[in-house]
């Protein structure tokens, strides 16, 4: 549990003319006191803004899914299949076969992801019908339902809107390593692991990601390998900061329209608070062409991007004290 919301809250309280009453054992859970008396409460990135019904919904990506594309939104093809067990119970066709059979359709390479999972957990990208069984068989393990969707690519982008307006965005890049001419893959994961706890940024590294022996495999590379200076080797899929990717922050020149939609997004799905993750082809400097929406997330948390250096805590610190003014 990382109490990083409730300390930048005790930290803003003042500035933001509210007080703020932690749980004192975990440090994840508190109450916020305006000036008027009204209380709203949080744990940890789950803020008293979202109405529930809303908030459950993001949550569950097939259900967003669903509404996006109802309402026109251009989501990325796919669907969602059931664990063996739980297609049983549901009386569902719907199980890990009829996944494959679908899988094969759709053709290969293709993304796996759990239904109701976050932070890129168990997200990847599958070559064939070993790792697309071995992948789902992992996922069915912590959710019964997972999504089996075609490959987009682009820019990724996460774009966070509260109250009808843009108060942060920025581009998502995987997690990579940057050689440096004699240093090995491993070396430079454990340099950058190291940088991220003298950052306090919240991330752990697993080098026993099966995904990152996948993604290594692929381009015919190992641990041991010495990538030769400015060599850049990303060794996953998804580009979520949770599991090591990094943020470049694109607010200022983040193109109205892209803005405009979304706005419109959050608000279709009734959301105050929102992060909005878009595949774009063009930059987002540029005037929206064509895009796809990853997912939506009622509760985003951006304490990895707040651990990348002086400039990121300014916007951070300004981002929730808007946050804690509206929950206010």
């Amino acid at each position: 549990m990382n109490p990083f919301v409730s300390e930048l809250f005790k930290k803003l309280a003042k500035r933001a003319g509210v007080s703020v009453n932690i749980e004192p054992k975990w440090k994840v859970v508190g109450q916020i006191v305006g000036k008027n008396g009204k209380k709203t409460y949080f744990r940890n990135t789950a803020l008293d803004l979202n109405t529930l019904g809303a908030t459950e919904i993001s949550a569950d990506k097939d259900y967003s899914n669903y509404f996006l594309k109802s309402m026109g939104y251009q989501t990325i093809p796919g669907k969602a299949f059931y664990s063996d067990s739980w297609a049983k119970n549901i009386k569902s066709r719907r199980n890990i076969g009829a996944a494959y059979t679908y899988a094969k359709k759709l053709g290969f390479p293709l993304m796996v992801k759990p239904n109701s999972k976050s932070q890129g957990m168990g997200v990847a990208k599958v070559y064939g019908r070993t790792d697309f069984l071995q992948n789902l068989r992992a996922i069915f393990k912590y959710d019964r339902v997972a999504l089996v969707q075609k490959i987009v690519t682009g820019h990724d982008y996460r774009i966070v809107v509260l109250d009808g307006k843009i108060i942060s965005a920025y581009q998502r890049l995987p997690l990579s390593v940057s050689g440096d001419g004699k240093s090995s893959i491993r070396q430079l994961l454990e340099i950058k692991q190291k940088q991220f706890i003298k950052l306090r940024r919240d991330t752990k590294i697993n080098f026993k990601d099966t995904r990152i022996a996948a993604k290594l495999k692929k381009q015919h590379l190992s641990f041991k390998f010495i990538p030769v200076k400015n060599q850049v080797i990303y060794l996953l899929d998804n580009a979520n900061l949770s599991t090591g990717g990094d943020a470049v922050d694109i607010t200022p020149t983040l193109h109205k329209t892209i803005g405009q939609l979304s706005i419109k997004l959050a608000r279709d799905m009734g959301l105050r608070f929102c992060g909005v993750d878009l595949m774009l082809a063009e930059t987002a400097d540029k005037p929206l062409g064509k895009y796809h929406v990853i997912e939506i997330n009622a509760a985003p948390g951006i304490d990895n991007y707040f651990a990348g250096g002086k400039k990121q805590e300014k916007i951070v610190e300004q981002l929730y004290l808007q946050v804690l003014k509206s929950m206010a």
